[in-house]
């Protein structure tokens, strides 16, 4: 089994997920959060995984880099994003 990098950062980023939406996106910011539509219902994690999944491909990243840190069952998340650079993250505000 391979160890994960210690010394690797995680960065953190609060989100405001919309679940039901008609597409996938990245909607912007709302506040000091990155509101983030999914067509996804709020219902068995499937809206959670969408996420994750959405913010990895548009980082470059694996699904499983992206993870949530707390809010599962609430709109207002925090995400864990292991392996992108603050510059990567930062161009997600700016969408």
């Amino acid at each position: 089994m391979m160890r994960p990098d210690l010394h690797s950062e995680a960065l953190r980023i609060h989100i405001k997920a919309v679940p039901g939406a008609s597409r996938d996106e990245i909607a912007g910011m709302l506040g000091e959060r990155l509101k983030v539509r999914i067509s996804a219902p709020a219902e068995g994690g499937k809206a959670n995984r969408a996420i994750c999944a959405l913010i990895a491909k548009r980082l470059g990243l694996r699904k499983n880099q992206v993870t949530i840190e707390s809010g599962h069952a609430s709109p207002e998340k925090v995400l864990r994003i292991e392996g992108a650079s603050k510059e990567a993250i930062a161009r997600l505000f700016d969408d």
